[in-house]
């Protein structure tokens, strides 16, 4: 595949339950791909704690953690 393609695939495709955090195992919900075109998955915990260093290193990051509120309801 084409880079072009490999982006629009990332760009579209929702992470799911099969996707874990590359640092505990836990549902990733956020995607990380590097400058260097490595991608890495993070749960929203560990999301938060390396932001900075994800920042300066990626080239996108595809941020799903709103899911995370989605149907629950407060009573």
């Amino acid at each position: 595949m084409s880079d072009v393609t490999n982006q629009v695939m990332l760009e579209t495709t929702p992470l799911n339950a099969v996707d874990r955090c590359d640092r505990c195992g836990a549902q990733a919900y956020v995607r990380a791909v590097l400058i260097s075109g490595l991608e890495l998955l993070f749960c929203g915990h560990h999301a938060k704690e390396y932001a900075e260093g994800l920042k300066n290193a990626a080239s996108k990051i595809d941020d799903q953690t709103a899911r995370l509120n989605e149907g629950s309801t407060v009573q």
